[in-house]
């Protein structure tokens, strides 16, 4: 034995101290003794709970009513004629997606192991999804078009930095192009918004009150800490009453009051009338969210940017707000995550999203008792969603280093 050999071994650490999966579990799982009793407590529940919903899963469940009422539950009563829009849609989406991820990723590794476990499980979901061969193939390709478009985001970036801003405007542009391939119009045949029911109605409203309540939140945010009186106190008044009003009491106001104060020809569409009501309830909270970011700001930054000369409006957009959001972006997000699942109380007010199209199937004569297996498949489904924006939150707040190092 060599005398280095030999000093390897004395400054080793004793057997029970090394860091070896057994000692892991025996110092955080079983010790103290309590934490014992805790541990076994928590894994006779999991047990006991994971062994009583596969054996359902395996013996009672009837999932048939799944395959047999996808197309419903995914986009309701739209046309089956007029399907290659949504499908052109899903791939103008996943050639975006892919994009903005290369732009944004341009200086890191794109194809982590993670990234690629991720894509396989994808394409796997893909492939075992209860559909048609065809759509199979097409939800596979939408899966390579996020992979292919993000590299050449990626590449392009490096090139051409300024990429990204031109996606973000192709966003935009999408969405209005998203509107027009749905309903139809100019040279495509209208399709009515009472067709436009399941997951496609509460993507949609969720996109849209997404959209359009950031705007409006951040004017609010900034009018309550604005020195104009006027300007101030309807910006308190706004949030204060939408904060103290239900979500549902708006909904219904919207779709049950507004019409009765309006002239036939002027009503504006149901769809219309519940992004108007959940954009208006998410903005206000979403403006005590950016008030706070605003408030945790130091008075210092904004002295400094007077110091080199900037005026307030660049002060504010150059120096404060880019910070101040930054701070909120996991509030502003849970919010959004709120605003998703908050499409559910559509349904009560009569439009057929996701719940309300789960509803309907239930109440077919051959699917009657099937809560259990549809309720399930759409509490995935949001799960999927929800789980996706907190996702892209923590990777945005890991790329933005926003915890204070």
């Amino acid at each position: 034995m060599t005398s280095l050999d030999s000093q390897n071994m004395e400054m080793a650490p004793p057997p029970e101290m090394r860091d070896t999966p057994v000692n892991w579990i025996k110092n955080n799982l079983f010790s103290p003794w309590y934490n014992g009793i805790i541990t076994v407590v928590i894994l006779f529940v999991l047990l006991s709970v994971s062994y009583n919903f596969f054996s359902w899963s395996f013996t009672e469940a009837q999932w048939d009513v799944i395959p047999r009422n996808l197309h419903l539950l995914m986009v309701g009563r739209y046309p089956a004629a007029e399907y290659w829009r949504l499908w052109i849609l899903m791939a103008l989406i996943s050639v975006f997606s892919g994009l903005s991820w290369g732009v944004v990723a341009r200086s890191l590794a794109l194809f982590s192991r993670n990234v690629l476990i991720g894509l396989a499980v994808g394409t796997l979901a893909c492939v075992l999804m209860p559909t048609p061969m065809l759509y199979r193939l097409l939800l596979v390709g939408c899966v390579v078009a996020i992979a292919g478009s993000a590299w050449i985001g990626q590449q392009v970036g490096k090139l051409q930095p300024a990429l990204g801003t031109w996606v973000s405007f192709g966003w935009f542009a999408l969405f209005l192009i998203g509107l027009w391939l749905i309903g139809g119009g100019g040279g495509l045949t209208p399709v009515g918004t009472n067709e436009w029911q399941g997951l496609l109605l509460t993507v949609l409203m969720a996109v849209a009150g997404i959209t359009l309540s950031f705007p409006i939140g951040l004017a609010a945010a900034l009018g309550r800490r604005s020195t104009l009186p006027v300007v101030k106190l309807l910006s308190i008044a706004y949030i204060e009453i939408i904060r103290g009003v239900p979500l549902i009491t708006i909904l219904f106001m919207g779709q049950v009051m507004i019409p009765l104060f309006l002239p036939e020809g002027m009503r504006p569409d149901r769809v219309i009338r519940a992004i108007v009501g959940l954009t208006l309830f998410t903005s206000a909270y979403l403006a005590e969210n950016v008030r706070g970011g605003l408030q945790a700001i130091p008075k210092g930054q904004s002295e400094a940017a007077r110091a080199l000369g900037l005026n307030t409006p660049l002060t504010l957009i150059l120096i404060v707000l880019p910070q101040a959001l930054k701070a909120v972006i996991p509030s502003m997000v849970g919010q959004f995550i709120s605003l998703f699942q908050d499409t559910t109380l559509l349904a009560i007010t009569g439009l057929v999203e996701l719940l309300g199209i789960s509803n309907s199937v239930l109440a077919n004569p051959k699917f009657l008792g099937r809560f259990s297996e549809v309720y399930l498949f759409v509490g995935v489904l949001f799960w999927v969603f929800c789980y996706a924006m907190s996702a892209a939150s923590r990777w945005v707040e890991n790329k933005l280093n926003v915890e204070h190092r």
